[in-house]
């Protein structure tokens, strides 16, 4: 049996990996449904299991959408998290209102990171191997960097957040 699981690996990699990913996430959610919450075989829920083995093959084999979900929750999640987070830190390592520096800079600074950041990200996830990507974020991060410092110091000079 392993040795055509492995020819079928080699032969139709794609759909031979969407079956066998679909079979464990369906296995996971019987384990779940019989030995976990001790369902037993009548109150089985074979919808719930259906939908599980329908994520195990089309959402997590599909290297398409598991990028865009990867960018999407870095950057509705991160983004926004870490933006707040440094201008708040900086503005009380300087003294200076937390609140005043994020009404003045956070919706811009938000808006020009998705402006950079997503595009970054999918190039980054689609085309860039493995061990180079940290590499190619860094080097993008450099440019990001110089961006948050003069955000960060607009006060200091200018009222005008756009640039």
């Amino acid at each position: 049996m392993l040795r055509w699981y492995q020819h079928k690996l080699t032969t139709r990699p794609v759909l031979t990996q969407g079956i066998t990913t679909a079979v464990l996430f369906a296995v996971g959610d019987v384990i779940a449904q019989q030995y976990v919450e001790k369902k037993g075989p009548p109150n089985h829920e074979f919808a719930r299991t259906a939908r599980m083995a329908f994520y195990g093959t089309v959402v997590f084999r599909n290297k398409n959408i598991e990028m865009f979900a990867r960018v999407a929750v870095d950057q509705s999640l991160f983004a926004p998290t870490s933006l707040f987070v440094f201008l708040s830190s900086m503005s009380i390592m300087e003294g200076t209102s937390p609140s005043d520096k994020l009404e003045k800079s956070y919706t811009t600074a938000l808006l020009r990171n998705w402006m950079v950041w997503p595009f970054v990200q999918l190039i980054n996830f689609r085309f860039v191997p493995l061990e180079q990507r940290v590499i190619v974020a860094n080097t993008i991060l450099l440019g990001w960097n110089c961006y948050l410092s003069y955000i960060n110091n607009l006060g200091a000079s200018s009222s005008d957040p756009s640039v």
